[in-house]
């Protein structure tokens, strides 16, 4: 994994996850790497994924059965989907609107880009 700069280490290792989880690579239910597997895996510091995992926790995302490893809880996909939705329309989609009104494209050209696409 290559990582960008502006924004944390842990925060862009816990977004490869979550998109794992969604995409069923991680399916709910089920065990993910340990911390030490998934340091080696992406070279990085155990402490990183530590903090990573402590995120994904918060976030009821994973869960930790203790002695046993981390899982996937049953709910992740649908809490992960409805975080990424409210971000798309409380911070994507701003953003973009105010691009496309900067460059004065219209709804209607928008719409018809936006056709094409599907």
């Amino acid at each position: 994994m290559e990582f960008q700069n502006g924004k944390s280490i842990f925060l862009q290792i816990a977004d490869s996850i979550t998109d794992k989880v969604v995409s069923g690579e991680f399916p709910a239910g089920k065990k993910i790497p340990s911390v030490r597997e998934l340091a080696a895996e992406m070279g990085v510091n155990p402490n990183t994924i530590m903090r990573t995992y402590s995120e994904l926790q918060a976030m009821d995302i994973i869960e930790n059965q203790r002695g046993i490893g981390y899982f996937v809880n049953e709910n992740a996909p649908k809490i992960i989907l409805e975080g990424k939705r409210e971000e798309f329309f409380n911070q994507v989609l701003p953003e973009f609107l105010k691009q496309a009104q900067l460059l004065g494209i219209s709804a209607t050209e928008l719409k018809k880009h936006i056709e094409k696409i599907n």
